[in-house]
């Protein structure tokens, strides 16, 4: 067939096929990047926290009385250890994705005025490892010796020696290095160095990926043994599979009742701060996947309504070339022929609009360029849905009669 007599035909009804092709090139252009984004933030909700969600919770605490916190920490710890069911205990100024934390600026050479990360931080207890079932897959766990006790009231200031860091971090940090194992990082200019004695496979964030923290993807992280003196106070509970919902109820009872009269500020598991902090990801995407579906919808019903309304206008053409012999699947075939040539026109447009698009959206959302990966697929899928979308007009063409066509004239 043809591609010349079929393009002459096109140039006839010039609006239609403008329309169409603006309409596919519009569609394609917005259908990658949805899919893009959907898959981005789809990927970021489900990624690996490090810690085992399934059975650590959170509870937090604040008391009016601040005499003998630290005795109380232990005392509160030793409570929650007596619960049936109840794993491990560690006390922590903060909890992986709980969207409340801190962060500070780390880099390996201590003049340097910038920061190589802006790195998530967690100060916690001897047990903090373990507690979170966090693996070690480098170096060494804390040991009791190594906790400090940090008043933050205090006008001197308690600087911790050793830390525990994310596999990311130690990447980030000595990028070049096997190994970050024993080498030392620098909070700020003139701290003391901090040696590096273990290194966990992964240790995400409070705040997950921060908008604020461009240069980190929030798995750059480290610990710092320490128990801060405080009237507020955080502890991470792992229990036996299966136990944890139990557990968080008889873990609020039994702090109440080891000192009434106290708040209890939080009490939440993992998988409540997962769900918290991906919520707006998880309603992105299920809105995404709504509006893509409308654009097919729409992009599918202005083809077949444009190929209806060609197959009316042609019928005496079509009858007459089914009296010169053409047959039903020529007809078919001319109609999906000249869709696809269409579709073509569409994608070459859409293409160039999508590019585009990314780059807009790359600092809004956080966005790397646009794989040519979603171009393909979503060029691919208007492709398939254009010789879908016209099958049944052309189908309906293919079987007219040459003479009833040729009456109708």
């Amino acid at each position: 067939m043809e591609i010349r007599p079929i393009f002459s035909a096109m140039m006839r009804s010039k609006t239609g096929v403008i329309l169409i092709a603006l309409q596919i090139a519009l569609t394609l252009a917005i259908l990658a990047n949805a899919l893009y984004v959907v898959q981005d933030r789809t990927s970021e909700a489900n990624r690996v926290s490090g810690v085992d969600d399934a059975n650590v919770f959170m509870i937090a605490v604040q008391d009016k009385d601040t005499n003998g916190l630290i005795a109380r920490q232990k005392r509160d710890e030793d409570s929650l250890r007596a619960i049936p069911g109840v794993a491990s205990v560690a006390v922590t100024s903060q909890m992986p994705l709980s969207q409340s934390g801190s962060s500070t600026g780390v880099q390996v050479d201590p003049k340097a005025q910038d920061s190589q990360v802006n790195a998530a931080f967690y100060i916690g207890s001897e047990t903090f490892v373990k507690t979170l079932g966090l693996k070690i897959v480098e170096g060494r766990d804390f040991n009791a010796s190594e906790i400090l006790e940090i008043d933050n009231s205090k006008a001197e200031k308690t600087f911790a020696k050793v830390a525990i860091i994310s596999k990311e971090l130690a990447k980030t940090l000595y990028p070049n290095d096997a190994s970050a194992l024993g080498k030392v990082f620098y909070q700020g200019v003139g701290d003391p160095p901090i040696e590096i004695i273990g290194v966990v496979e992964t240790l995400v964030s409070p705040w997950g990926r921060a908008s604020w923290n461009s240069n980190s993807n929030g798995g750059d992280s480290f610990i710092l043994p320490a128990r801060l003196v405080q009237p507020y106070n955080i502890y991470a509970v792992r229990t036996e599979p299966g136990q944890r919902d139990r557990v968080m109820k008889d873990a609020e009872k039994s702090l109440l009742t080891l000192m009434p009269g106290r708040l209890v500020a939080e009490n939440k598991s993992m998988d409540q701060m997962r769900e918290e902090r991906y919520r707006s990801e998880h309603t992105m995407a299920n809105g995404l996947l709504i509006v893509i579906g409308l654009l097919l919808v729409m992009t599918a019903s202005g083809i077949i309504g444009l190929a209806s309304l060609w197959v009316n206008q042609r019928r005496k053409q079509i009858g007459i070339r089914r009296a010169l012999g053409a047959r039903r699947v020529d007809i078919l075939r001319y109609f999906i022929t000249e869709n696809v040539m269409i579709c073509l026109f569409g994608i070459m447009l859409g293409s160039g609009l999508a590019i585009a698009l990314n780059r807009a959206m790359m600092s809004a959302l956080e966005l790397q360029r646009l794989p040519l990966i979603y171009l393909a697929a979503g060029a691919t899928a208007l492709l398939f849905l254009g010789v879908i979308a016209v099958f049944g007009p052309a189908w309906r063409a293919a079987q007219i009669a040459p003479a009833t066509a040729t009456r109708s004239a």
